[in-house]
């Protein structure tokens, strides 16, 4: 590869494919003065030829031949930026034989296929180069494969997906209730017309599987990450809360226990008003990793949108020009599967602080009650909340945290609860995440 000239093709002209494209062409000859690397669109791909784009495109570029960046010789480096797991796959595969690098944002495809396409790209002495598809241009995967190289990280604790954030953030703010705040996000270009992957946790998990891979050191199947999403959280829930010094968030949490256990999960979480983590706003994302000789570090930026996503994708594009992205990428070594699988904990046997809220029917022994289930699975009660109304059959709402449990015993207890006469409804259960603070 010329170091002074690096030919590249485009797949997926979309929003953030339009950024790509709009950086190239206007931030060609700074980006050459800073790196000494002239990077040349050679050509842009897509099924849509004639959509109206935010940035034009010089005569000739544009074509809807796949075949045009997969045969040319000539390109040095082709960029995936169409998303998906079936065609983008096969896609990776016909880059990597043709002899061209490959820069991605496709966070589902290397969560759920990554092992795979590493190791084609091995095998064709190439590196695939990722730092895109996770936390748009917060450059998280950088700090974990150099900055912290020098640490054995032991947690992460990251706010991972944008939508979700501006979702709680507006619950909680605002005292809107999930769908109003849903619409705004759409509204807003936030969220997307089928925000499932977003509010359900989907997103933050396939983010959570390539970084606890890398901060880890062994491949995490994208199945063993444990996801719950945003859809039943109620705004009484977040103001109850807050009475208690609680902030809610979408946490997607990667630990390393004593005994080199490793668990990796996405959930909604109550966390302490005063860490830094509760005061990232609307669609923001941040990541805050504690390793043993650093300590905690904290990382803050867009997560998401067609700029700060194409910063990435052009950052890489810069690394791989300069060689850099082949030596992490062919000294980029974990823990194969089958052996990762064994290292992983149960969610069951996860210790956590929990929130829990019954609608009681007003009646002597209720509380009493409760406590009993509680005990009869080793729960300890550290905390009660009790407002005086009614809600449906002459109910109140009963709040409860605990001390740590671990999760199988919560279970069995949110079971027996509601087989009690004296509850109505379906009890709600959220967990408490204590961030550890950093310390000398």
């Amino acid at each position: 590869m010329d170091n002074k000239r690096v030919r590249v093709g485009l797949a997926g002209f979309g929003i953030v494919g339009s950024g790509v494209v709009k950086i190239l062409l206007e931030n060609a000859e700074e980006i050459k003065t800073r790196t000494g690397v002239s990077l040349e669109l050679a050509c842009v791909v897509d099924s849509d030829l004639n959509r109206p784009r935010p940035v034009s495109l010089p005569t000739g570029l544009l074509t809807a031949d796949l075949r045009r960046l997969i045969n040319d010789s000539s390109i040095d480096i082709g960029i995936e930026l169409i998303g998906g797991t079936g065609f983008a796959r096969q896609l990776h595969h016909q880059l990597l034989e043709s002899g061209k690098h490959v820069v991605t944002a496709n966070k589902a495809l290397l969560a759920e296929h990554g092992p795979e396409l590493y190791s084609a790209a091995r095998a064709a002495k190439k590196c695939i180069a990722f730092e895109a598809s996770c936390c748009g241009g917060m450059p998280i995967i950088s700090a974990i494969r150099t900055g912290l190289a020098a640490n054995r990280i032991t947690a992460l604790y990251g706010i991972l997906n944008g939508t979700c954030n501006y979702i709680l953030s507006n619950m909680t703010q605002r005292n809107m209730d999930f769908a109003s705040a849903l619409r705004q996000a759409q509204d807003k270009g936030y969220a997307e017309a089928n925000p499932k992957l977003d509010i359900n946790g989907s997103d933050s998990a396939h983010k959570l599987t390539i970084l606890g891979s890398l901060a880890f050191g062994c491949e995490i199947p994208f199945d063993s990450v444990y996801i719950e999403g945003i859809e039943g959280i109620g705004i009484e829930d977040i103001q109850h809360g807050l009475e208690m010094g609680y902030v809610i968030k979408l946490l997607a949490i990667g630990q390393r226990d004593a005994q080199g256990k490793i668990s990796l999960r996405v959930h909604p979480s109550f966390i302490s008003k005063n860490t830094p983590l509760a005061r990232v706003s609307g669609p923001f994302n941040a990541v805050s990793i504690f390793g043993h000789a650093v300590g905690n570090t904290l990382y803050f930026g867009r997560g998401a949108g067609m700029m700060p996503t194409a910063s990435a994708v052009v950052a890489d594009l810069i690394e791989v020009a300069l060689g850099n992205s082949q030596t992490l990428f062919d000294n980029m070594r974990w823990t194969p599967q089958a052996q990762a699988r064994a290292r992983l904990s149960d969610i069951g046997c996860i210790n956590s602080r929990f929130y829990i809220k019954v609608m009681a029917k007003d009646k002597p022994g209720v509380v009493a009650a409760y406590g009993k289930i509680l005990g009869d699975h080793n729960i300890s009660i550290s905390g009660a909340l009790q407002h005086e109304g009614r809600g449906p059959d002459n109910s109140v709402p009963v709040v409860i945290t605990t001390h740590p449990t671990q999760q199988k015993n919560m279970v069995a207890a949110l079971d027996q609860f509601q087989k009690l006469d004296v509850v109505c409804g379906k009890p709600v259960c959220i967990r408490i995440v204590d961030i550890p603070e950093d310390s000398e």
